[in-house]
């Protein structure tokens, strides 16, 4: 029997505060942090489940920058949208924090402080690009250039986000500030390093050697490849005005690196929560420390955040890192830059009540050992074929049936046959088995086996027939329902850590406290006689239109994002002055509009040019509704010869603007203005 810790320290990947959430980040990192700590609390283990927001770093400051707000206006914004989006989702924290917080300061300080007055770091000058005209230092994400690699002439310090090559900002070509667009300089700077190939031999015999076995091969691999590469000194600090400062004389315009300081977020959230016990599940051995991540964090919180926490020399080690892989949308990959993800906080507004039924996809459809794909058809299918028709109406069935044939009170258990038998043997197995896979972080499985309880009773429920049953022997019909709600009492507390909305719906309709995982498998939860509640429906079908709106707002999203995309059309050979002077172009305002008969593109319109009526015929009429047109404000060429077009006589040319879809716009003034006014 493996030895069972007194305590566990469970984190989940701080959410950087730049963008709200979306799916990706709770099917790979929350949605299994939550499942495994909500059954460790219902296995009555002392958890603290610790999380918050990461609210340093340049994306952030950038991002202030272009809209022209604070850094600090960005991350209040973005913190509590996230925090309310995984309150929604009921993401049980035990600490839901940030990192600007004035205990994130204190314990990060203090944290670089004792490391760096025992000799831990490496203090080196090197060279960074400088802005001359910003007057300061650039980070990597604030110089852009073209990728030695691919040619994309828009590539980041760090990264080209067209071909994936990871890059440092004296390989671009041509590199240029994003703050002022001037070429930056190269100047010399003082930063602490974290000597990660000291470490190298201690990693080898800790990881390597040590988890070998029982961390995930995903996690295993990328490890033993960073270290078989060898490692290298890294930065822990940079020249930037937004961060912790680093509490050196002499260092100020520079501030702890966020990956160096948001790791440690997780010790100063648990302290500002629990100011006196913080210690025990951080530094004392007979806590299990478990960081669940994305597959972008393993090195991070694999290799760098443990060799942080063994320089310092106080804390525990994390036991095991559970990072799962990527979750693409509809077979691309999620991008918040491109908007192509589904938003935690839009899908409740689209699917109000229904957290549970997105909650049932994602880990059904977990990238536990891969990358994988959510679509808007499976979730359908998913929640149609198994939470409505498989859970839900074993459940409902069993719940109306009672009833209907026994007031809704639990009837006795008479005389059990051996499917009855076989039933209650096989309801006492699945509690260890779901237990045991959510203990070894296989949460995919683990809810598999919590519809194959509802199948179970589904199949218990086809094969005795009780509606039939109750004809010719009440008595064996009061049995049969007794064993399937003694079935669906152990549901309730074994889908608590995954749906934990439905399992509570279950235990009232069960009349029943939602009970602990102790309480599952029984075969006397539910004593005879007792009252249930009234039968009500867990899920409800999703239908061909609800699914069909969602894809058509990602088509929708594609197709702005090939429209942003597109270049410009290059301009046309100049004209002098006098040659535009020539063009008489009025505000006109429509006062009415039909179509042309035995057309399909034209419009007829009457426009008010203030010194007289004019009548146009415009090709726009796939583009507006000619009810819709009368009233506007519109851009007149009123010196263009007339001409006859469809037996009408046009006297002039509204001005549009085209898009690169070929849709059209009205060109229009600012605000209302006086018919006749010229353009100039």
């Amino acid at each position: 029997m493996p030895v069972i810790p007194e305590r566990y320290t469970v984190t989940a990947a701080l959410p950087y505060a730049n963008g709200p959430v979306h799916i990706g980040h709770l099917a790979g990192v929350y949605l299994p942090a939550d499942i495994y700590v909500r059954y460790l609390r219902s296995a009555g283990r002392d958890v603290k489940f610790i999380c918050g927001s990461d609210e340093h770093g340049v994306p952030i400051t950038i991002r202030a920058q272009k809209e022209g707000v604070t850094p600090q206006q960005v991350v209040d914004k973005y913190h509590a949208l996230i925090r309310d989006s995984f309150k929604d989702f009921n993401v049980s924290f035990d600490v839901y924090s940030r990192t600007s917080s004035p205990t994130h300061a204190e314990v990060s300080s203090e944290f670089f402080t004792k490391l760096n007055n025992e000799g831990k770091f490496i203090e080196q000058t090197t060279q960074q690009y400088f802005d001359e005209k910003a007057q300061q230092f650039l980070a990597d994400r604030y110089i852009v250039g073209t990728c030695p690699n691919c040619g994309n002439e828009n590539a980041y310090g760090d990264q080209c986000e067209r071909c994936g090559t990871s890059l440092s900002p004296t390989e671009l070509i041509n590199p240029r500030s994003m703050l002022s667009g001037a070429q930056p300089v190269l100047r010399d700077t003082r930063h602490w390093f974290l000597p990660l190939d000291q470490y190298e031999p201690w990693l080898r015999e800790w990881i390597i050697e040590g988890h070998k076995n029982d961390w995930k091969t995903n996690v295993y691999g990328q490890c033993k490849s960073w270290i078989d590469q060898g490692l290298h000194p890294r930065a822990v600090t940079r020249d930037l005005d937004w961060g912790v400062p680093v509490p050196v004389p002499g260092a100020e315009g520079k501030v702890l690196y966020v990956w160096f300081d948001a790791p440690i977020g997780y010790i100063s959230a648990t302290k500002e929560a629990f100011p006196e016990e913080w210690e025990l599940y951080w530094k004392d051995a007979g806590s299990k420390l478990v960081h669940f991540i994305g597959k972008d964090n393993i090195v991070f919180h694999c290799i760098i955040f443990p060799v942080m926490l063994k320089a310092h020399g106080e804390f525990i080690l994390p036991d095991n890192v559970p990072a799962n892989e990527f979750l693409n949308l509809e077979g691309d990959k999620i991008s918040t830059s491109r908007n192509w993800a589904v938003w935690l906080h839009e899908y409740l507004a689209d699917f109000p009540g229904q957290a549970d039924v997105l909650r049932y996809v994602l880990c059904a459809n977990a990238p536990e050992t891969k990358d994988n794909d959510f679509t808007w058809k499976d979730f359908q299918a998913r929640n149609n074929n198994e939470l409505v028709a498989t859970l839900g109406n074993f459940v409902n069935r069993a719940a109306v049936l009672t009833h209907k044939f026994f007031e809704g009170r639990v009837p006795e258990l008479g005389e059990l046959v051996g499917i009855d038998q076989d039933a209650f043997a096989q309801l006492a197995d699945f509690p260890a088995k779901i237990g045991a896979l959510i203990e070894n972080y296989r949460f995919r499985d683990a809810l598999a086996e919590v519809i194959n309880l509802a199948r179970l009773g589904n199949k218990y429920l086809a094969e005795t027939q009780p509606w039939h049953l109750i004809k010719t022997d009440a008595a064996r019909t009061g049995t049969v329902l007794n064993v399937s709600l003694q079935i669906a009492a152990s549901l309730a507390p074994l889908l608590e850590p995954f749906l934990p909305e439905s399992a509570q719906k279950l235990a009232t309709m069960l009349n029943l406290p939602l009970g602990n995982w102790a309480s599952a498998g029984r075969s006397d939860a539910l004593v005879a006689g007792h009252q249930l509640q009234e039968a009500a429906l867990l899920f409800g079908k999703i239908e061909d239109a609800v699914v069909e709106t969602q894809v058509q707002k990602l088509l929708d999203t594609k197709k702005e994002n090939q429209l942003a995309n597109t270049p410009v059309a290059p301009a046309k050979a100049d004209i002098s002055f006098d040659d535009f002077g020539q063009m008489d172009l009025r505000i006109g305002t429509i006062t009415a509009a039909e179509k042309v008969a035995k057309t399909k593109k034209l419009l007829k319109l009457t426009v008010d040019l203030g010194l007289e009526e004019r009548t146009i015929v415009s090709g726009i009429a796939e583009h507006f509704v000619p009810e819709a047109l009368i009233g506007q404000q519109v851009q007149v060429l009123l010196n263009l010869a007339s001409r006859e077009i469809k037996g009408i006589q046009s006297q002039g040319m509204l001005l549009m603007a085209e898009n690169a879809d070929g849709s059209l716009a009205l060109m229009q003034p600012g605000k209302p203005v006086r018919n006749g006014s010229g353009v100039a």
